[in-house]
């Protein structure tokens, strides 16, 4: 009898032991005060638009077993004044993720209504959207205004907010084999649209001058980037981090508003 069970408590703790070699983490840290995009936006003027509800303090990836779990941080108390249900309203997350590392490979553009590309590099496998919005809607948007990357997204089943987290996950089958440790990712802050342009995946544009719903500081023509927030340097949280989000971020526009350098993104790695 005492064998047995001290057979059964080995196989216990060896299984423990094999579950905490599997499990893998990756954290990266944003400064906080550079939610403006290229260094220039500003907040739409309704108050749901709370300071800091776009300002992305960290990215968090924890792989354990078949699951993916994704954590991303905002610098203020998340709320749900749209009523979506899921504890946040105003946030729209892409999570891009480049698993193989090798120059030539993976996605150089971004989703529809981003107006963002990808450095040389920095292409990416698989985009996780963190949205308030039913699954349903985000995956038939991305089908619809994004159709020759939809393969490449990836739409949890649920995303939730709470305190000032957005959290998520998925199945790892869906992004792909590896080491989540070894992986390029870059994170893009944007707003919930409920009611998005025909060719923007439920994204809020930019535009010149703010307004109720819209951010200010950019461009009305199509050459601005959409993003408010992304990771950028090494992914620390250290304050030079801003003026490399704001170069990344920099674009030039032709007069009829087309865009003449679009913004290009880089991945971080640890």
């Amino acid at each position: 009898m005492k064998h047995v069970r001290f057979t059964a408590a080995l196989l216990v703790a060896s299984a423990a032991f094999a579950s905490s070699v599997l499990a893998q983490e990756v954290v990266f840290k944003d400064p906080t005060g550079d939610d403006k995009g290229p260094g220039t936006y500003t907040y739409p003027t309704d108050k749901v638009y709370k300071p800091g509800s776009f300002d992305l303090t960290e990215l968090k990836v924890k792989a354990s077993g078949d699951k993916l779990d994704i954590s991303v941080g905002v610098n203020t108390n998340l709320e749900d004044p749209w009523n979506m249900g899921g504890g946040f309203s105003t946030q729209m997350i892409f999570v891009f993720i480049d698993t193989d590392g090798k120059e030539g490979s993976g996605n150089m553009k971004a989703p529809a209504g981003l107006n963002v590309a990808f450095a040389p590099g920095s292409g990416w496998e698989k985009c996780i959207i963190l949205s308030p919005q039913q699954q349903n809607r985000v995956k038939t948007e991305a089908e619809q205004k994004s159709a020759a990357m939809k393969d490449s997204i990836v739409v949890p089943g649920r995303t939730r907010g709470q305190g000032r987290n957005i959290t998520a996950s998925v199945s790892l089958k869906d992004i792909g084999a590896g080491d989540v440790t070894k992986w390029g990712y870059q994170v893009v802050m944007q707003s919930n649209e409920g009611f998005p342009d025909k060719a923007d995946l439920l994204t809020r544009k930019v535009n010149e001058f703010e307004g109720q719903h819209r951010f200010g500081g950019g461009n009305d023509g199509d050459c601005d980037p959409h993003a408010i927030d992304v990771l950028a340097g090494k992914g620390t949280g250290d304050k030079s981090e801003i003026d490399a989000q704001y170069k990344m971020l920099a674009y030039e526009c032709n007069p009829d508003g087309t865009s003449k350098k679009m913004a290009t993104l880089e991945m971080v790695r640890k």
